[in-house]
């Protein structure tokens, strides 16, 4: 798998969005292993590339006054990830109720096994009040082109 052909998966609403990423030699530690910070970076990217994907892109949301948020974030480290590994970053929304939501997502080696799980808690931000929006999922509804990408019903 290569960046080139990045994402992967996701349009079908039994398959959670991927995303190809290949470990880089500058990303690794003086023992060798992905550098932890490294894994947040794989899933922001993640992130962003299942919103450009569902028809959000950065700007957009800047010109409407809003932008994701992260409250709180929690990775478990299941297997090294060294220079040249060849990883899929899963990433699906979780939707409850209330100003936040959950994004989910699993790093995971060619081979299936799986190398890290991120949890985060986020929200949608309103850029002029700096409060989180009550409804996120009514904004991301109207934001994208392809709401089911996000786990929402087609509006």
């Amino acid at each position: 798998m290569t960046e080139a052909a990045e994402q992967t998966a996701g349009t079908d609403a039994t398959e959670p969005f991927t995303v190809g990423i290949t470990v880089r030699g500058y990303e690794t530690d003086t023992q060798g292993h992905l550098n932890q910070s490294v894994y947040l970076q794989y899933a922001e990217h993640a992130r962003w590339s299942l919103l450009q994907a569902s028809g959000i892109r950065q700007s957009t949301m800047v010109d409407r006054r809003v932008g994701p948020v992260t409250v709180e974030t929690t990775i478990r480290y299941r297997r090294e990830l060294r220079a040249g590994d060849e990883v899929e970053v899963s990433c699906a929304f979780v939707w409850g109720e209330g100003k936040t939501f959950r994004i989910e997502q699993t790093v995971r080696k060619d081979d299936g096994t799986v190398a890290a799980e991120v949890s985060a808690v986020c929200g949608l931000l309103d850029l002029t009040e700096r409060k989180l929006l009550q409804d996120p999922r009514a904004a991301f509804r109207e934001l994208a082109e392809k709401p089911a990408l996000l786990g929402l019903a087609d509006a």
